[in-house]
């Protein structure tokens, strides 16, 4: 199997029925992103991402500039202090993040977000990091991350992440084994949660404060009612989720909700997500 490349190789075998859907779904977006604008003060907007390919880079560079002209970029470490100790949100704020820890995040994504000054968090699955995928059980075990449809898209290395951390950006956990923490028991939330913050404490020497839910859907791949004592216990200070939504004064850190993105979406489809 080759190692995906781009976005045309990682959605190949799409059913047609799929695709039709995906076309009219977005005929729709943009009609409705035409009665929207980018407006109003005080919050902050997610936008969360899983990979840059080949052919997402200059989809991916536009969608910054346009976001750049409606607010600014800060970090992870910002949206906590704004809302849990300045309890004060003054402009609009976009905070970038991507989950897995692909290897495209240091070939492709970094050099437009360092060149971009945008600060970005990655949330890494610490089991899948520094394995390669030139080695035949590794290939498996990466192919294997998406069950349903194996495909070869290789992870980040420890010694890329530190590279990483020159380019203003941070990393958070994702769990050790991308575990869906409403299908395992508490004690194993816990460990999943501590195991891969310690591994990411010790391999790239920072504090590892955040985290973001592997699928991330509040009462089907988590349950805050367990969740938010175990993160807040084991001194993590967000807890972010794949529910839509902006971040305001009063959200709660443990439930931050992020508006997933494709790299070679329109701006009409970035206007209808974070559009009022």
């Amino acid at each position: 199997m080759d190692v995906v490349k781009t976005y045309g190789q990682f959605a190949v075998g799409q059913s047609f029925s799929a695709t039709l859907r995906e076309q009219v779904r977005n005929l729709v977006i943009k009609a409705l992103s035409m009665r929207k604008s980018i407006n109003g003060n005080n919050w902050i907007k997610l936008p969360y991402y899983h990979h840059v390919f080949d052919d997402e880079r200059k989809g991916f560079e536009r969608q910054l500039k346009y976001l750049k002209n409606f607010g600014e970029f800060i970090s992870m470490d910002d949206v906590w202090q704004m809302v849990a100790v300045d309890k004060k949100i003054d402009g609009r704020y976009f905070c970038v993040s991507f989950d897995d820890g692909f290897y495209n995040c240091y070939e492709n994504m970094m050099p437009i977000t360092q060149a971009s000054d945008v600060p970005v968090i990655i949330y890494l699955p610490t089991t899948y990091i520094n394995i390669d995928y030139q080695q035949t059980v590794d290939a498996e075990k990466i192919k294997n991350f998406y069950p349903e449809k194996p495909r070869l898209v290789p992870f980040l290395s420890w010694q890329q992440c530190k590279e990483m951390l020159n380019a203003k950006i941070s990393f958070g956990s994702h769990t050790v084994t991308h575990a869906n923490l409403m299908e395992i028991s508490a004690s194993d939330i816990e460990k999943e949660l501590l195991t891969s913050k310690q591994e990411i404490e010790k391999q790239l020497g920072i504090d590892c404060t955040h985290f973001a839910c592997p699928w991330g859907r509040a009462g089907i791949d988590f349950n805050s009612a367990i969740t938010t004592d175990i993160a807040k216990g084991l001194g993590y200070k967000t807890f972010a989720t794949t529910n839509r939504g902006a971040v305001t004064v009063g959200s709660d850190l443990y439930q931050l909700k992020r508006d997933h993105l494709l790299a070679n979406w329109g701006n009409y489809q970035l206007k209808y997500f974070f559009g009022q």
